[in-house]
Formats: structure tokens, sequence, C-alpha cells
């Protein structure tokens, strides 16, 4: 029956609102009750006619630039308000709802009805309820109407009163959120997040700590995501979100000792404080315990549809044979490896490309001319079901790039996807490098197959499996010894990041040695000098960055600078800002925990 009554009221309350607006004046509107009103009611005019006057009262008008005009409560010996001419308490009041009517009703579904202009007004009057642009902005987002939405939730979450938010606001915040990632709107996403840390409710601190963190993480500027977890410290002292946040920005630092302490250690101090239900206490108990293995399964969790064929592909990956070998040779000429693909292995790629349907951009390092994950579940389910097309080095490359798509930035995923494909490829470059010591070119046969998958594992493992990712990156540079995928670089911050400064230094030597001109060499080679305490020859090579990139001390040393972004194919000029910037997000945090180094930078500006 109060199913029957919520259909009533909403349908009534929709016909009003047409009725209200054309005239709006009250007279008007109960015309329209007597003759039309009963209609939701299965033709019970009182009902209809008790409706009605709370509804005006709560309808914003036009004419009142969107103020309501509410009528006064009658006294029980008074005309009734409904005009009908009876005294109330023979009437209206005699009328009992089968449930309140919620006070917003009546601005929430003309938050839905309005456009254009006429929301644009409404919205800048400031006279909506917190509650109606809530339902009307998850109504919009439910329905598909991003533009809608955004434009609703923008005036329910622009922080003029932070206090009026109601507390089932924390979903319509993170759809915002999401409204501005998908759109591109990126400022105005870290803007929100910003404003709610340090301004917001407490019980969207939490999400805005979380999303602030996972989108610097996202962006690999681990300094800016520290630097987020720091103040989200002052901020909320004895939120359980912490333990999560730090967990997971400990892993990304490659401290999964650290992660583990620090998480035993949120959970007894949470512990002691009694504020936690069963189910937050279990997941910080898990998370002390294991933290990597603890947020996998959250993932896996929170992917829905995904989760079944994830934990089906774990399971392949864990039980993989050793891989069989390849067609590699050396060219008798020049002595360069040679990889060409089998018939065989032409024919697993086609089976497996029935189902998987998206080819690499070969203009590109790592990507494909489509979205991969559209159809997951089915080439995901059909691997599992055909683990022999994991023989075939294409299908492995094609597989390794997915994977590193979508959870690359994730080390805790990284032991269960990456390094069971990072395992088959080594075996196949030990078969190549048995051939003979020449090199393994990019444009050569079908090499590019084989140091595509490296380079995309090396990437994809950096921050969960940082020594099998620097062990891999080394086999692949000592193979590829022209370095057409750039690994030095990445090895060196690697080296770096473990505090291996004497190697570093060699390796940035070395790298002189090849006319290469690459600001992380440079800066990586000046860090070292620094560390090993050779100020003169750290002066020198601060002399070279200097000359390669004007901008790179600047935005070493910069608190909070404007981000430059790279174009739209991921590349940077040498030389340019967008070079110094992508530099300063991976690399910051080294500098700013290595003692004296920001300041030494800063006198060398």
């Amino acid at each position: 029956m109060l199913a029957v009554w919520v259909d009533q009221l909403l349908g009534f309350a929709s016909g009003a609102l047409s009725a209200i607006r054309q005239q709006e004046h009250y007279p008007d509107f109960m015309t329209w009750v007597r003759a039309k009103g009963a209609d939701s009611f299965e033709g019970d005019v009182s009902m209809a006619q008790a409706l009605a006057p709370v509804l005006w009262s709560q309808t914003p008008l036009e004419r009142l630039d969107f103020a309501c005009e509410p009528l006064a409560t009658p006294g029980r010996n008074e005309p009734c308000w409904c005009d009908s001419g009876r005294k109330f308490k023979q009437c209206c009041y005699q009328i009992e709802f089968p449930t309140e009517i919620p006070e917003q009703m009546m601005w929430m579904l003309s938050l839905r009805e309005w456009k254009g202009a006429t929301l644009k007004a409404a919205l800048d009057s400031r006279q909506a309820p917190a509650q109606a642009l809530l339902e009307a902005g998850l109504i919009a987002a439910e329905s598909g109407q991003t533009g809608r939405a955004m434009q609703i939730l923008e005036s329910l979450f622009d922080g003029s009163d932070w206090s009026r938010l109601p507390e089932q606001a924390e979903p319509a915040f993170e759809i915002l959120l999401d409204i501005y990632q998908e759109r591109g709107f990126s400022r105005k996403r870290a803007d929100l997040l910003d404003d709610v840390m340090e301004r917001g409710p407490l019980f969207l601190r939490g999400v805005a700590l979380e999303r602030l963190c996972l989108m610097h993480l996202d962006n690999d500027d681990l300094d800016s995501a520290r630097g987020a977890f720091v103040k989200a410290q002052q901020a909320l002292p004895d939120s359980p979100t912490l333990a999560y946040i730090e967990a997971m920005l400990l892993l990304h630092e490659g401290h999964e000792q650290e992660a583990k302490e620090r998480a035993n250690f949120w959970y007894r101090r949470l512990v002691r404080q009694g504020d936690l239900d069963e189910d937050q206490l279990d997941f910080l108990a898990a998370l002390a315990d294991n933290p990597g293995a603890t947020l996998a399964d959250q993932l896996l969790s929170a992917e829905e549809d995904l989760a079944t064929p994830l934990v089906a592909l774990q399971a392949l990956l864990a039980a993989l044979p050793t891989a069989p070998k390849i067609d590699v040779s050396a060219d008798p000429e020049s002595g360069r490896l040679l990889y060409n693909t089998s018939a065989r292995e032409e024919t697993l790629f086609a089976a497996w490309h029935e189902q998987f349907q998206v080819l690499v951009d070969e203009d590109v390092a790592l990507g494909f001319r489509d979205d991969p994950w559209g159809n997951a579940i089915e080439w995901m389910s059909a691997l599992c079901a055909h683990p022999e097309w994991l023989d075939a080095p294409q299908v492995v490359q094609d597989l390794t790039l997915a994977l590193t798509s979508r959870f690359g930035s994730l080390p805790w995923m990284s032991p269960s996807l990456l390094e069971p494909l990072a395992l088959r490829l080594s075996r196949w470059l030990e078969q190549a490098r048995a051939e003979g010591d020449g090199n393994l070119c990019w444009d050569d046969a079908n090499n590019a197959m084989l140091l595509r998958t490296g380079l995309a594992l090396v990437v994809g493992m950096e921050r969960g499996a940082r020594q099998h990712s620097r062990e891999l990156a080394e086999e692949l540079l000592l193979i590829d010894q022209e370095d057409s995928l750039g690994l030095r670089e990445l090895v060196l911050d690697q080296l770096l990041r473990d505090d291996r400064n004497e190697e570093a230094l060699a390796l940035a030597e070395e790298s002189d040695d090849d006319g290469s001109l690459v600001l992380g060499l440079l800066m990586g080679k000046a860090l070292a000098l620094y560390r090993l305490e050779q100020r003169e020859a750290a002066e020198a090579a601060l002399g070279d960055v200097l000359g390669h990139n004007r901008y790179a001390l600047e935005l070493i040393c910069a608190e909070s600078p404007r981000p430059s972004m790279p174009h739209p194919d991921g590349q940077v000029d040498p030389g340019s800002r967008a070079e110094a910037w992508q530099y300063r997000t991976l690399m910051r945090d080294q500098w700013r925990t290595t003692p004296g180094a920001l300041d030494w930078l800063e006198a060398h500006r």
C-alpha cells in the first residue's frame, strides 16, 4: 500500500507543478485541484485538496525570483486553506497522509523540469534546499544527464555553507568528482577536493582525502600524495580512512614492511578508541596482516562484474607452465637478433583476437587503438578456457598492455597479474641471448612484440614489484643495447629510490657516453653525486641540467607549482616546462627526503 501511495503522491505533485506553472496564483491552482487533482487518488477529492496547500507552500515561484509563497496553517475554527468554505477542523484537518510529505519535493521536481537560463537562475538564487539539489542531481546522473547533474551538484557543493549538506551527500560528491574526471575538468576537480579538505564536513573529508591521494598516485606524483596525506593527518587525526590511505601510499613508495607496521599501528590505535564497527575492524586487521593482498581483494570486490573473471585470470597466471621456445636467431651478417612469429603462434593469436578484438597502436610505445576493457569479461573468460594462447608472445603483449593500462598504477596488483607474465618474457629473453651477443632492435622482424611487452611490464611493476621491475629492465638493457625503450632513466630512478647511489652514478655516467640528453638522467646524476657528497661534481652536473632545461630547478623547488601537461600523445619536448613537470611528479619526493637537497637546489636556481 505504501508503494501505491508514493506513486500517487508523485503523480499528483507532478501534475500540481504543471498547473502552478500556468499562472503561479493559488486560486487558479485550486481550480485545477478540484477539477483534475482527484484523478491521482482514484477520485478522492478530499485527499487532493488536503495536499494542495502543502505542496503550494513549498513550490518555488519564478515571479518571486524562486522564493516560495507559504500559506499559514489555519486554526481549527478558521476557514480551511483549501478554499472549500468549511472550517479547517471539518475539512483538511481530518485528512491523514500515509507518510510525511518531503518538504523539498516541489523544489526537486522543479529542478528536474527547468532547463537552460531558468535552471541557471534558479540555482543562482541559492533558494534551493540542499536535499532537493542532492536528489535532483542524483536523478540526473542516473539518467545519463551528466551536464545537468554537474550543474545541480555544483550548487550543492559550492562551499557557501557546508553545514547545510545532508549526510547522504557522499555519493553525490563522488559522482561530481567522476563527472569532472570524465569531462577533463582537472582544475575544478582539484579545487573541490582542496575546498572540502580545508573546510568541508568531516564525513566528506575522508572521501576527499582518498580521491586526492588517488589522483596524485594515478599521476605518479608521490610527493603531492604524501603532502595530501600529511595535511589530512592534521585535519582528521582519528579517521580510519588514514590507515587505508597510508598503507596505499607506502606501497606506492615501495615500503611494504613499513606499510604493514603502520597498518598494525592504526589497528591498535583505533581498536582502543572503540568507535569502529565489526567490518571496519576486520578490514584493518587484514590490512595489518597483509596490506598488499588486502588492497588487492578490496579492488576485486569493487570491480563487481569483473571480479570473477579476474580471480580466474589470477589463478591461470599462477599455474602457467614454462613458456615454450620461440623462433629467435642471429642474423649471419649483422649478428643482430631476430624474433619471427611461427605459424602456430599466428594461429593462437588469431583465436585470441576473435575475443580481444583490439589492436595495439603501433604509433605509441604503450597503447591500443580502442579500449580493450569494453568486452573484458568475454576475453578473460575465453583466455582462461584456452591458456595455450599465452604461448604466443603477441597474446602476452596484448594481455600485458591491457593489464598495465588498468592496474599498473596499483602496486598490490603486480604480484598476481604482472609478475607471472614477466617470468614468461624473461624465459624468451634468455633464449634470445643464448643465440648470441647481438642487439635485439625494435625495428627488426617481430622484435617489437617482445620489447613492447618488456616496457609495459617494467612500468607496471615499478611500484609493486620494484626489484623484479629493475631486474627485467636490466635484462632488456643488455639485449637492447640501443635502449630503444628509454629504460636507463627508469632504472636510474629505481636505484636512487633504493639508495644505491654509486650504481646510479655509474649508470648515469654510462649514458653520458651514448649521447643521451634526458632530464631524468641529468637530474639523477646530480642527486647521486650530492648524496655521495661529491659537491663539486654535483654542481657541474647541475650546470648540465640548466643547460638542458631551464625550468627544472624552479619546478623541483616550488611547493605548489602550476602543472604543465604533455602533448595529447603523452610526449614532452626536451627542455620544455612539461618535461620538468614530468620529472617533478616522478622524483621530487627523492629530493625532498634527501637532507638538504632542496635547499642546495634552491641556492643554484
